[in-house]
């Protein structure tokens, strides 16, 4: 039985932590239900917070807008995503202003009087949105709505499924030690696991929505194209809700095929068939308009809010600081984590490690002293060819070759992510790059690696 050794990235804490786990463990038990998955949490312990309680950020006594930016390419097929990342309603209120500028000051307002307005059935529809039925990749998940999925049992001993079928799993017996795969089926990346994550906040984004349609479309001329774009706004608003307040949780790991599933079963319930995404060019041009219009504005917001915005980013950029200073507490946890999943006898052991956690472990597998048992190091996501290019890693210097008992290395990157890097020209004959398209815009697609079912399928026969 291989053990697997999951290592986690930069900014991450328990409760983020034991999502990604159960992703992982049901996508390479779709795959290779033999495998042991073993937890490495070192966020908690060697993360990076604010001692201090912020006493170094400076209070802002000026508000003065800065401009300037880079602006969005209007080829970019995720420019419209990348949009609703920014405003969930920026493409509803694009298309209302059109609407508005049709009707004009004489224009009659298409629907006889006495008659209920359009646009008001359209947002009752809105409102009995639900996640029933959505599907994809031959799974479906039946009965959730939007008042909420109950994930039972989930803490940081183990996580528990419980009551789901068609799509859901149940994980029994998990625990610090690790966790057995045999029996464990679906999963990895499929629409039952956002579903889950975005059914207790379906119904208040789809009331926002059919709020927001009632106000800015009614009286206006009928108009095509309303219900692909209401259902996008559904979803972005409900994965915005999904990840808390302000940003405070890890950004959902969100496969493109997976989102466009959901977003697909919406648009259906609505009337639409837009189920690919987006009808015309004209559209994803005039969310790439507004999108460069938000730049400058959000430029001066994020002055103004510079104490949240930076408290929230100390985890994720934190971390990567305060591993190059006081990072062997990082690799000594990694280490300890292989040494239990080879004490336990449980076969060959792969690290699995993901963005920072990468760095770590190449770092470590780099050191003289190696953890004995690593057969196999896949980093996901990882920039730890970019740092030995850069002279930036610990163990290794630039010019220098990988340890002759360093593993075989399976690196994995997906080209929207702009923090994941290529090894293959850098340690020739040592690395092996696989690439994968998670279909999202970065930042997103730096997380949603362990969502995507393509990655583990790459992987099944990779793993001894």
């Amino acid at each position: 039985m291989t053990s697997v050794v999951f290592v986690h990235g930069t900014g991450v804490r328990a409760k983020s932590y034991e999502k990604s786990f159960a992703r992982v463990v049901n996508g390479l038990g779709r795959v290779r239900a033999e495998v042991r998955v073993v937890r490495c949490l070192w966020g908690e312990e060697h993360g990076a917070s604010l001692g201090l309680d912020g006493a170094s950020v400076p209070v802002r006594s000026k508000n003065r807008g800065v401009g300037g930016g880079e602006l969005l390419d209007e080829d970019d097929p995720l420019a419209v995503w990348a949009l609703l990342e920014v405003d969930p309603l920026a493409e509803l209120r694009e298309f209302a202003e059109a609407a508005r500028a049709r009707r004009g000051g004489g224009a009659r307002a298409g629907f006889a009087p006495g008659r209920q307005d359009p646009w008001h059935t359209i947002a009752d529809r809105v409102r009995g949105l639900s996640l029933a039925g959505v599907s994809g990749g031959g799974e479906s998940v039946a009965g959730v709505s939007g008042g909420g999925l109950s994930l039972a049992g989930v803490s940081g001993g183990g996580l528990s499924l419980e009551g789901a079928s068609g799509g859901g799993e149940s994980l029994e017996g998990v625990s610090g030690g690790g966790l057995s795969l045999a029996g464990v089926s679906g999963g990895g990346g499929s629409p039952a696991e956002l579903v889950s994550d975005l059914a207790p906040h379906l119904g208040p984004a789809a009331g926002r929505v059919a709020h927001e349609i009632s106000r800015t479309l009614g009286g206006t001329p009928p108009a095509d194209g309303i219900e692909a774009i209401a259902a996008r706004a559904v979803y972005a608003l409900a994965v915005q809700r999904a990840e808390g307040p302000d940003g405070a949780d890890e950004p959902l790991p969100v496969d493109g095929a997976d989102r466009d599933a959901v977003v697909g079963a919406l648009t259906d319930q609505l009337g639409g068939t837009d189920r690919g995404g987006f009808a015309a060019r004209a559209a994803k041009g005039v969310a790439v308009r507004a999108l460069n219009s938000y730049l400058s504005p959000l430029s001066s917001l994020a002055h103004s809010f510079r104490s949240g915005i930076t408290r929230g980013s100390v985890p994720a950029g934190g971390d990567i600081l305060r591993y190059q200073a006081r990072g062997a507490g990082v690799r000594a946890a990694i280490r300890a984590a292989v040494r239990e999943a080879v004490d336990s006898g449980h076969g060959p052991v792969v690290l699995l490690a993901h963005s920072l956690g990468g760095i770590a472990c190449v770092d470590l597998l780099a050191e003289p002293d190696p953890p004995a048992g690593v057969e196999l190091l896949v980093t996901v996501g990882s920039q730890a060819p970019f740092l030995y290019e850069l002279d930036a890693l610990t163990a290794l210097r630039r010019g220098e070759p990988l340890p002759a008992a360093f593993p075989r290395w399976i690196n994995v990157y997906d080209e929207h992510d702009l923090l994941g890097f290529v090894g293959a020209k850098v340690f020739p004959g040592r690395v092996t790059d696989l690439r994968v398209d998670t279909r999202q815009p970065f930042p997103r697609a730096h997380t949603s690696y362990f969502a995507h079912r393509r990655l583990y399928e790459l992987l099944a026969p990779e793993l001894p």
